[in-house]
C-alpha cells in the first residue's frame, strides 16, 4: 500500500447546516467510491470552507459516516477577492494500491476550480 493525498471540493447552495452537511456527505463518499477507499484506509482528512460557511463543521458529515477513528480537522480557506463562494474543500490522506490512479472529486460548481480534472470526473 501507498500513502495517498486525495483533493476534492464542492459548492453548498447556503449557509445552513444541513446544506453543509450534506453536501460534505456526497464529497466524501464520492471521494470513497471513486478510489474504492473503506475508513479503515484513511489517515487523515482536512476539510476547508469559505469564509461564507460557518453554519457547521464539515467534520460533522464525516463523522455521521462512520469516520469516528479518522482525525479530522475544518480550517478556513483564504478569502481571495473573486473567488468561487460556498466552497467545501478536502485534503484527505489515505493508503491505496500503488497501482491504481488518484481520483480527485470535484463536484458541482467546484468543477471550475480544475478544469483539468474534468475528463477524469
Amino acid at each position: 500500500m501507498r500513502l495517498r493525498a486525495l483533493r476534492g471540493a464542492i459548492t453548498v447552495g447556503g449557509n445552513e447546516a444541513e446544506s453543509i452537511l450534506s453536501a460534505t456527505e456526497e464529497l466524501v463518499r464520492e471521494v470513497m467510491d471513486r478510489n474504492s477507499l473503506e475508513p479503515g484506509d484513511m489517515v487523515s482528512c482536512i476539510f476547508t470552507c469559505t469564509d461564507d460557511l460557518d453554519a457547521e463543521f464539515p467534520a460533522v458529515a464525516a463523522r455521521r459516516l462512520g469516520l469516528s477513528s479518522v482525525p479530522l480537522l475544518c480550517a478556513r480557506e483564504i478569502g481571495v477577492p473573486g473567488a468561487l463562494p460556498r466552497v467545501i474543500r478536502l485534503l484527505l490522506h489515505c493508503y491505496a494500491d500503488p497501482d491504481t490512479e488518484p481520483r480527485h472529486v470535484y463536484l458541482r460548481e467546484a468543477v471550475s476550480l480544475r478544469r483539468d480534472l474534468e475528463g477524469a470526473q
